[in-house]
């Protein structure tokens, strides 16, 4: 099993910033890749950007060069830097950590984007 814990959502204007944190417990050991994912209104799940256990990072095309994914190991811990946000990044954003047995999600942290 393995347990997420997500923080950092909340409001900002457009043009700010925000950090996303996903802190993993449990089998962490079993864990091949971890991600960020975000779900708008009325819109299915995307991801946003993902990070493996090799360290190799992919984002979606429209946050490409302003959000950043990265970890701590010493922490167990995802993080998404998302700078020059758009209203367009509203969504709910969930941590995923996929293992070799199933796949896991957080339970999401609101970020709100205002023009």
């Amino acid at each position: 099993q393995v347990q997420l814990v997500e923080s950092g959502g909340g409001l900002v204007q457009a043009g700010g910033s925000l950090r996303l944190s996903c802190a993993a417990s449990g089998s962490i050991f079993s864990i091949k890749a971890m991600g960020w994912y975000c779900q708008a209104p009325g819109k299915q799940r995307e991801l946003v950007a993902l990070i493996t256990s090799g360290g190799n990072t992919n984002y979606r095309d429209s946050v490409k060069g302003r959000f950043t994914i990265s970890r701590d190991n010493a922490k167990n811990t995802v993080y998404l830097q998302m700078n020059s946000l758009k209203p367009e990044d509203t969504a709910v954003y969930y941590c995923n950590a996929d293992t070799w047995a199933r796949i896991y999600w957080g339970q999401g942290t609101q970020v709100t984007v205002s023009s």
